[in-house]
């Protein structure tokens, strides 16, 4: 490949890198305000949220630690922060904020700084293809809980939109970047996913089923 065409690529990949991480600045805020402003979490699913958090802070170990461009990962960060925010909010209208919430959570910090710090590389290695099950699972989860209570009123369309955007366009930055096939199956995967969300979201958003029954 010739030197301007390694350039070019390299430029697209920085400006779609730029692109996602500046979109990850608000990819759960319109959940959260969703959330917030409705006081309930209906049709939101806390083992998927959960199951997304471990996915996310693997991810973010997996990038950090082999020493990958930070602009190919750094989204990972700023979604974890506001990950945990719509955690604490799920959890709360959901009645879920207690003593083993609280142990929950002292786990998963220590969880998430093994992973950073102590962790062996190739734990990570071994832990990152479990990654992709566990974040379609989450997705899968959260599906099924729309499909289940036939509601998705505090299901933010927006969130699940920027969601599949941003998979979409790590897909090629990753190419670019490193090829790596398990980063690149994960996202392909989280893409048909996070899509399908979005779409059982709209369906059945409370004013289109009553619209559906009317007619």
């Amino acid at each position: 490949m010739a030197r301007n065409e390694v350039s070019y690529l390299l430029l697209v990949s920085n400006t779609l890198s730029i692109i996602t991480i500046s979109t990850c600045f608000v990819l759960k805020i319109p959940q959260i305000i969703r959330i917030l402003k409705l006081k309930n979490a209906y049709g939101v699913s806390l083992i998927g949220l959960l199951m997304e958090l471990m996915s996310y802070t693997i991810m973010m170990s997996y990038n950090y630690r082999n020493g990958y461009a930070i602009l190919s990962y750094m989204e990972y960060p700023i979604i974890l922060f506001q990950e945990l925010i719509l955690i604490l909010c799920v959890m709360h209208y959901k009645r879920c904020l207690n003593i083993y919430g609280l142990f929950g959570s002292m786990c998963y910090f220590c969880f998430a700084i093994g992973l950073l710090l102590v962790v062996p590389k190739g734990i990570l290695t071994f832990l990152v293809p479990l990654c992709t099950p566990v974040g379609a699972s989450s997705k899968v989860i959260q599906l099924i809980e729309i499909l289940r209570t036939k509601n998705s009123e505090s299901v933010s369309l927006l969130t699940w939109f920027i969601s599949a955007f941003t998979n979409f366009t790590r897909i090629f930055t990753i190419i670019v970047d490193s090829a790596d096939a398990a980063l690149l199956l994960n996202f392909s995967i989280n893409v048909f996913l996070s899509s399908s969300v979005m779409i059982a979201a709209y369906l059945f958003k409370p004013s289109k089923v009553k619209k559906e029954h009317q007619s």
